[in-house]
């Protein structure tokens, strides 16, 4: 059921948004500073790709002070922006019955686009 899911995901829409995360993080990446935040896009555009079957998880290494404040500096130029739009395409499914699992699909990827700094989704 998750492989259906994923392939209907990726035919509407969910191949168009994982590749824009992939390309502006490669973007991001072009300066020093902006790398760490360029994987963590690269790392949401790829769980944007299959998120059926998957689970926001919190690794080991996300209580420390450095993933605290890269998440802190991510809230205020990217997260919140990406979080937005989560949710606006999670409400816009959820009136639907047939788009009710895709917003669930939007909305599991809130966390992780608000605190990608120690989550991934596995």
């Amino acid at each position: 059921m998750t492989l259906l899911g994923n392939l209907i995901w990726l035919i509407f829409g969910g191949l168009i948004s994982g590749l824009g995360y992939i390309i502006g993080g490669l973007g991001i990446c072009v300066t020093i500073i902006g790398i760490p935040f360029g994987i963590q896009t690269i790392k949401l555009g790829f769980a944007t790709f299959t998120p059926f079957g998957k689970e926001v998880e919190v690794s080991p290494t996300s209580s420390g002070m450095v993933a605290m404040i890269l998440n802190i500096v991510w809230v205020i130029l990217f997260g919140w922006e990406i979080a937005l739009s989560h949710l606006l395409h999670g409400a816009i499914l959820f009136i639907t019955i047939i788009g009710i699992p895709f917003a669930q699909q939007h909305f599991k990827l809130i966390p992780l686009a608000l605190f990608p700094f120690g989550r991934e989704l596995r």
